[in-house]
Formats: structure tokens, C-alpha cells, sequence
């Protein structure tokens, strides 16, 4: 059993209005050291696969199809074993 922990982000370039929002918020907050602010998500999937390189190139494939938009997002991951 694999955990994968995948991290999809908006390509450098694409608006972020959350991030904007996040960083005017902290910055009325009085954290005036915050220069930017960047959203994104982050999704844990456990799976079964063969062994870990099955497992990557499964949830790259997820990736790819499903979990981000590769126009204007990014994606890393991580495979991690769980003991479950």
C-alpha cells in the first residue's frame, strides 16, 4: 500500500486571486514582511500498486488526466509506503 501526496499549483504566470487575496489580507494584518502569496492544492491518495515505481507512474497518470490542469498548473508528488 502507497500513500502519494500530490501538489498541484498555478503555473508561474497565472493569476492567483486567492493568493492575492491572502497576501493584501496579511499585509493589513500588519505582516508587512510578506512580498507574495502563491494557492495551490494538496491531495493524499492511497493506492496498492506493485511496488512504488508502479505506483508514481499511476498517480502521474492521474495527474495528467484528472487531478491538474496542465495548461495552467504544475504538479509534484511523493510515494510514500503505508503500513496499513
Amino acid at each position: 500500500m502507497y500513500l502519494a501526496r500530490i501538489h498541484v499549483r498555478f503555473k508561474p504566470g497565472v493569476l492567483d486571486p486567492q493568493g492575492a487575496a491572502i497576501l493584501g489580507a496579511l499585509n493589513h494584518l500588519g505582516f508587512e514582511g510578506v512580498k507574495s502569496a502563491r494557492t495551490g492544492k494538496m491531495i493524499e491518495i492511497t493506492l496498492e500498486a506493485e511496488d512504488r515505481s508502479a505506483a508514481g507512474r499511476t498517480v502521474r497518470e492521474m495527474c495528467e488526466k484528472l487531478l491538474a490542469n496542465p495548461v495552467i498548473e504544475d504538479f509534484t508528488f511523493e510515494i510514500a509506503e503505508e503500513n496499513l
